[in-house]
């Protein structure tokens, strides 16, 4: 009989450790999770960052062509061109 109380025990211990692990290893993964939403939070911030300064830089390049630079003469353009036609469909929807 004493065995088998000694087996049990064993077993509880053993059990316990596990659930011991368990809980820990679940806390790790809730802190890991929040920190992979904080980094796609930071990295989606970055994203936009970067999406900003593009654009300024392509203003920036279409205004430098404008002002009489050779260089992106043609981009500056195409880049007028496309806006009068934008301007030509705005007009014609609104005749409508």
């Amino acid at each position: 009989m004493s065995e088998l109380v000694e087996i049990v025990d064993s077993l509880e211990n053993k059990i316990s450790k596990l659930l011991h692990k368990l809980e820990l290893l679940n806390q790790t993964n809730r802190k890991l999770e929040h920190e992979l939403i904080s980094i796609r939070n930071d990295q989606n911030s970055v994203r936009n960052s970067v999406v900003e300064w593009e654009e300024k830089y392509n203003s920036l390049k279409l205004a430098n062509s404008m002002l009489g630079s050779n260089t992106n003469k043609t981009e500056a353009k195409l880049k007028i061109n496309t806006l009068i036609r934008e301007l030509d469909q705005c007009i014609a929807q609104l005749a409508e």
